[in-house]
């Protein structure tokens, strides 16, 4: 638990009565953030303040502030934590003006609607009490870290949508699964991150509250000091966005790289490519009413668009982030990309063959970009106790990667939590994390109980549709004019067939030799009148993930199972036996 969160959401408690539980985060959050940007602009607000009064451009004002401060953002208010509580009687109308006098690109109080709120807390006749309280805590960045910081968000939120029986994780990624992602993000590239002086950018299209943007920047800065990392994202929630974009002001960071907006509907860096892209998008969460805008897109954007591949479900839009993830990756020719993506179950085999999920994981296959796929354990995340998995994306894979995708089993990798935070019971320890990480270097080498490496092909299969004769009353087959038999489409029936089928190699040039054997082996024998329709074969790709990992334990000897079954009998007539006393 933050420990500071604990601390800023105890001011919370003076707001009991006038505002109800699901509304404290609406004081809360843009008050934190609010004195954080306070104690950061406080040495220098001397200096502002004289260059505000010696130069109206705008314009010119933020170069001769940023030489001044080294900072990009500014307040010209005469007022601040430090003189709010002076003027009684005009503290709602100063506060307003000092939250007016951020410098243009800090919108982050808009989005809060802060200034509706400040008039709410005046009228209850709370607003000099809760300024007071947080005038008291430093929350200078020498003093409370950007980590610490971040803890306190991530607290300070989840017991927000706990009040508003919302879900935490439309909101932010658990840190430890964003650690791991992060660590194998970087894993194959790490012998470009040492160089020194480099310049590397990295987006996120569901930036939240800016964690793994955060901690990204805090990976690569502990091994390479000297490196620069350009964060960019974007969020579509006004609370996520605002503190995301306040998290990177207060690092130094170019605050227009955070733009607000939807990212499957308007790409803010439309054009734009990075260096490494990774993303945590909603699960299960419908597209119906962005469907009109993507199947635009799709269908006017030509060969290149994000979405040509396909479209999944509009029941479930994850994959549609998948889409434009690869997208965003810095083109081979250019150094190529790498990205990471949490998500559920799902994305790895829903739709059958030719469908929308199952077009965009052949497209994948066939491209040769899916790195590695891992398993995570269950009970991670905040809302959610279900199985999720970190795909690693690479459109320039080291050569020995090459036309293979390596499946790893993480689920086994855990420390049990001393205290459950929502569905969340379990975390990935910095030893659980280093396994994983190990089994990704080891690759062909690694514990073939946790890792598997397998070819494109090997995921790919063709769905036949298998035919049986429709008989008539003497039980012989009907055939049409050419005498050939009619099918009974009440016997029909689909098989599918692995590419590698009895070991094939040949992958979609085998169909016609892999498709026959399979069928006189494994539907011939069974129903001898069955034949193929071969117009009707379709090709799918799926990532069956547990199968590959699934161990056969076999059942307990019947000798066993029926003394334990005596036993239980024996108990239970004892019992009847006691109640007819």
């Amino acid at each position: 638990m933050s420990t500071l969160g604990s601390f800023i959401w105890s001011i919370a408690d003076q707001l009991r009565g006038p505002y109800r539980p699901n509304q404290y985060g609406n004081v809360v959050l843009p008050l934190t953030i609010l004195r954080r940007l306070d104690c950061i602009l406080e040495p220098d607000r001397e200096t502002v303040r004289k260059l505000a009064a010696k130069y109206d451009n705008p314009n010119r004002l933020r170069i001769e502030v940023k030489k001044a401060t080294g900072r990009s953002f500014f307040n010209t208010s005469n007022y601040s934590f430090a003189n709010l509580l002076a003027d009684a009687d005009g503290l709602a109308d100063n506060l307003a003006d000092y939250i007016d006098r951020f410098s243009p690109d800090v919108d982050v109080f808009e989005y809060f609607d802060f200034k509706k709120e400040i008039l709410a807390l005046e009228k209850a006749e709370l607003l000099r009490e809760v300024i007071t309280s947080f005038k008291a805590v430093d929350l200078h960045p020498d003093v409370v870290s950007n980590a610490d910081m971040g803890d306190a968000f991530e607290y300070i939120i989840r017991k927000f949508n706990e009040a508003a029986n919302e879900t935490s994780g439309d909101h932010y990624t658990p840190r430890d699964a964003i650690r791991l992602l992060v660590d194998l993000l970087f894993a194959e590239k790490d012998a470009d991150l040492t160089e020194a002086g480099i310049v590397r950018t990295l987006y996120d299209p569901t930036a939240g509250t800016g964690g793994m943007l955060a901690l990204a920047e805090e990976h690569l800065l502990a091994q390479n000091p000297g490196a620069k990392l350009s964060l960019y994202g974007q969020e579509y929630n006004p609370q996520s966005y605002a503190i995301c974009k306040s998290d990177l002001l207060a690092k130094g960071h170019d605050e227009t790289n955070i733009a607000f907006g939807n990212t499957l509907t308007d790409d803010a860096f439309k054009g734009r490519q990075f260096d490494f892209c990774m993303s945590n998008p909603p699960y299960g969460v419908d597209w119906k009413q962005y469907a009109k805008a993507v199947t635009k897109e799709k269908e006017s954007a030509g060969p290149y668009g994000r979405f040509v591949p396909g479209l999944p479900s509009t029941s479930d839009g994850q994959m549609l982030f998948l889409l434009h993830l690869v997208h965003k990756l810095r083109a081979p020719e250019d150094g190529g990309g790498r990205a990471g993506i949490v998500m559920n179950g799902s994305p790895l085999f829903n739709g059958g063959a030719e469908s929308g999920p199952s077009n965009i994981r052949k497209w994948l296959l066939e491209n040769d970009l899916i790195d590695a796929i891992v398993a995570l354990p269950t009970n991670m995340f905040f809302n959610t106790g279900i199985a999720t998995y970190i795909w690693i994306l690479d459109n320039t894979k080291h050569p020995d990667r090459k036309g293979l995708v390596q499946l790893i089993d993480g689920s086994s990798f855990w420390t049990k939590m001393r205290k459950n935070l929502g569905a969340k019971n379990r975390e990935l320890s910095e030893a659980d994390r280093v396994k994983v990480v190990k089994l990704y270097d080891d690759f062909l080498d690694a514990d073939p109980d946790c890792s598997k490496v397998l070819r494109n092909d090997e995921f790919g299969y063709w769905t036949i549709t298998v035919e049986r004769p429709l008989l008539d009353e003497d039980g012989k087959p009907v055939v049409d004019r050419k005498g050939k038999p009619k099918p009974d489409t009440k016997k029909r029936d689909t098989e599918n067939v692995p590419f590698t089928h009895g070991g094939s190699t040949a992958g979609v040039a085998g169909k016609v030799e892999v498709i026959q054997a399979y069928f006189d082996a494994e539907v011939k024998p069974h129903v001898p009148d069955a034949w193929i329709d071969w117009t009707k074969v379709k090709i799918g790709y799926e990532i069956p993930f547990t199968r590959h990992f699934y161990k056969y334990v076999p059942p307990r000897p019947l000798a066993e199972i029926d003394a334990d079954l005596e036993k239980q009998v024996a108990k239970i007539l004892d019992l009847l036996r006691e109640v007819e006393q």
